[in-house]
């Protein structure tokens, strides 16, 4: 059979991210920083997206109209008249549309005029974007001390030899972010061209500084350090030091026989171990952190219902000044500066109902998880039920993916705390008897917490004692998940909190 080229014609059905697609789904899993960080890029690429205020147009104040007059009478160029930033003329324009992201809601009007989607600046007066808000107080604030500083500021005074500096310098680079060192002394000094007896001797001088611990080669020296500096390492005491694996175990009784002390004593020692910091040089790290900022606040009304509103202080707020449009306009462009300012219209027409849409988003999936967790918002964790994202959606009518990402990185404030969307999101555990609805995984959590929280030195709950009394009340659950919810709060066993009780009781008299 002969080879041969041919030309050949198929029309077929794709889906295609466009930019303006995808900008909007990455809108919805935004946090409230990154959204704030993000229109104040779009501010600054498009002519005609401003920052504002929430009261530039409060109630009462005349919206701009549509048409800009000259001269009393209405201007009839081309920017106003013939122009359509409609919704169905800009997704044929940008080859997209919002439906493929959530749906309008229906009886929502279209916004006329100069619109408002504004974050209002603090005390109303300085706003996101204006010259006055480019001062970033971050760049004149004095860095933060480092560790590796605070040590060579000590060195300097410490240490008179230049070799003996050389030789800190050396242990200062090879401590680890939490104070630790761990060096070959051998293979140091051939380094330094010294002798490993010097290495050993500064090292020495390097413990005694500030923070205390730091330098040390393992936990228990550490702990022994910071007890020196006290004047608390009496022979009892580091014999508890050298067994930390006894320690944690809650092995009292062979503690207290290696120690010579009595059990009372050994927990008066315990508890001031406890006082000690295992990672001095944690202290000097500064790593950043984002303060978190609700999305939603939830406040209960005087009929006893849930009122869900939107945090102002987390929508970004943008104006699309068509006054600016239409005067840029009038001044004679070319046909490129015509296309180029159509674009930065349409695109901030996008950016505007894709924020409006956001929010509306939000408050839609806010309103459906306060709905189906009525009895958390009135009970506590107790009475949290458990709920996937799925029920959400059929809830509101909206994809799962879409409650996913709305999910993400977002915040209630309730009167109940701070919660994240995903806390309310947990699997179900069974029910023993089979007619009740299954039980939320954090609700079991709190539910295990609470029954070892009742315990006593005479009835220490096991794990199978756990899993009996959780199935009398309902819960069908295994023991392997009982022990794992148990780790998962750093809650010891039964053995060593049976231990521990004891030895507590004893204490106490």
């Amino acid at each position: 059979m002969a080879l041969s080229a041919k030309l050949s014609l198929r029309q077929s059905q794709s889906m295609v991210m466009t930019p303006q697609l995808l900008q909007s789904i990455r809108l919805l899993q935004f946090t409230q920083l990154e959204l704030d960080r993000f229109v104040q890029e779009q501010i600054e690429n498009n002519p005609l997206l401003e920052p504002t205020v929430a009261d530039d147009y409060a109630s009462g104040a005349e919206t701009p109209p549509e048409s800009v007059e000259r001269d009393g009478e209405p201007s009839a160029d081309w920017a106003m008249g013939e122009l359509d930033v409609s919704a169905s003329t800009i997704a044929d324009r940008l080859d997209t549309s919002l439906d493929n992201v959530f749906p309008d809601d229906p009886g929502r009007p279209e916004p006329a005029g100069v619109t408002a989607l504004a974050r209002p600046g603090a005390g109303g007066t300085d706003v996101i974007g204006t010259p006055d808000s480019d001062f970033d107080l971050q760049e004149i604030v004095a860095a933060s001390l480092t560790l590796r500083d605070h040590l060579i500021e000590q060195i300097a005074l410490t240490l008179r030899t230049v070799s003996d500096r050389a030789i800190a310098h050396e242990l200062v680079d090879a401590l680890d972010p939490i104070g630790y060192v761990d060096v070959d002394f051998s293979e140091m000094a051939e380094r330094l061209g010294c002798e490993p007896e010097d290495v050993e001797a500064v090292l020495g001088a390097l413990q005694q500084m500030d923070p205390p611990g730091v330098f040390a080669r393992n936990l228990s020296e550490c702990l022994a350090l910071q007890l020196a500096r006290k004047d608390r390492l009496d022979p009892a005491m580091a014999a508890l030091i050298d067994n930390l694996a006894l320690l944690a175990k809650r092995d009292f009784r062979a503690l207290s026989r290696i120690c010579g002390v009595g059990e009372s004593d050994l927990i008066d020692m315990l508890a001031e171990i406890r006082t000690l910091d295992p990672r001095p040089g944690l202290a000097f790290e500064h790593s950043g952190t984002e303060s978190i900022v609700y999305d939603v606040q939830i406040s209960e009304a005087a009929d006893k219902s849930w009122r869900v509103e939107l945090n102002p202080d987390a929508l970004p707020r943008v104006l699309v000044n068509r006054d600016y449009y239409a005067q840029v306009a009038r001044s004679g462009l070319s046909a490129n500066e015509k296309t180029f300012m159509s674009d930065c219209l349409q695109n901030a027409t996008w950016l505007e109902r894709s924020l409006d849409q956001r929010a509306t988003t939000i408050l839609k999936v806010a309103t459906e998880i306060v709905r189906q967790q009525d009895a958390f918002f009135v009970h506590g964790v107790s009475a949290l039920k458990p709920m996937t994202m799925k029920m959400i959606a059929d809830g509101i009518g909206m994809h799962e993916s879409t409650v996913s990402r709305v999910s993400a990185n977002k915040y209630m404030l309730t009167p109940r705390g701070m919660f994240e969307f995903r806390y309310f999101f947990t699997v179900a555990i069974g029910t023993s008897n089979g007619t009740e609805e299954g039980h939320s995984s954090e609700a079991v959590r709190q539910r295990i917490r609470a029954l070892i929280d009742k315990e006593t030195p005479e009835s220490i709950l096991s794990d199978d004692s756990l899993v009996t009394m959780l199935k009398e009340e309902g819960i069908d659950i295994a023991r392997r998940t009982v022990a794992k919810y148990r780790e998962g709060m750093s809650i010891a066993s039964s053995v060593q909190r049976r231990r521990e009780k004891r030895a507590l009781a004893v204490a106490d008299g």
